[in-house]
């Protein structure tokens, strides 16, 4: 079995969040990235597939060199070999058609994106990336065995979970539930050094476009003073309540 797992180069979410040119664009100095967290489920579990089934794991990012180090840390994880679309990640559209082009190429039977990054939180990667390449898809995906041809996984949907089957190839959109945080792998040693040998490949995009463009972003407002209220002293808590902060 071929997998493919995307990945996104995303703010560590410690990060402080500013923004630059008329706040259009996304000031990066001084900012830690790291794999985005529903990848590294996803990550995590191709790995078990790897130890347990033999099966071989590259991973895909669309971006710039900047996020090189992001992808040795997969390799340094466990994955086989490291693919950089050269293109910077500018729409979920656009990088749904450049990670397709990847995987026809690589003829893989299993796709796992994370449901969505945590930069943007668009959540639109995965299923797009389904559409193109004609491929069943499950989204939340919490729950995932493959044997040979068929897939068994579980998702997860309001008030409750869902078992589904499907046929490879497949697309999955992987979120924490995959697997637990306690079996996500940090590198060691060995693994780092592993990974310095091991193939990043660069290609060139297949199609720069953007279906759309931001025009502006908007930090949430400041929060406010906090008043502390003498516990026994009901009717002040509900004289704020009522005339200032207008709850009640």
């Amino acid at each position: 079995m071929k997998i493919l797992v995307c990945i996104s180069h995303v703010p560590d979410t410690t990060s402080k969040i500013n923004f630059t040119d008329n706040n259009t664009q996304f000031d990066t100095n001084g900012v830690q990235f790291v794999i985005n967290p529903n990848d590294e489920f996803g990550l995590t579990r191709a790995m078990w597939f790897k130890e347990k089934q033999g099966a071989s794991v590259d991973v895909v990012n669309v971006g710039g060199p900047e996020t090189e180090p992001t992808l040795r840390k997969a390799l340094a994880i466990g994955a086989d070999n490291a693919i950089r679309v050269n293109t910077p990640a500018k729409d979920g559209f656009q990088v749904a058609k450049e990670l397709a082009k990847v995987a026809q190429d690589g003829s893989y039977d299993l796709i796992i994106a994370g449901r969505e990054s945590i930069d943007y939180n668009g959540g639109m990667v995965p299923g797009m990336l389904a559409a193109i390449l004609k491929a069943n898809f499950v989204n939340t995906c919490i729950s995932l065995e493959v044997e040979g041809n068929e897939a068994k996984a579980v998702r997860e949907i309001d008030g409750g979970k869902e078992s589904v089957t499907a046929s490879l190839p497949l697309v999955i959109g992987a979120q924490k539930g995959l697997v637990e945080e306690s079996d996500l792998r940090i590198p060691n040693m060995r693994g780092i050094m592993m990974a310095r040998k091991k193939p990043l490949n660069v290609v060139e995009p297949v199609d720069s476009n953007q279906a759309t463009e931001v025009e502006k972003f908007e930090k949430p407002d400041a929060k406010g003073a906090v008043k502390l209220i003498d516990p026994d002293n009901l009717d002040e808590l509900i004289n704020l309540l009522h005339n200032e902060a207008k709850v009640i």
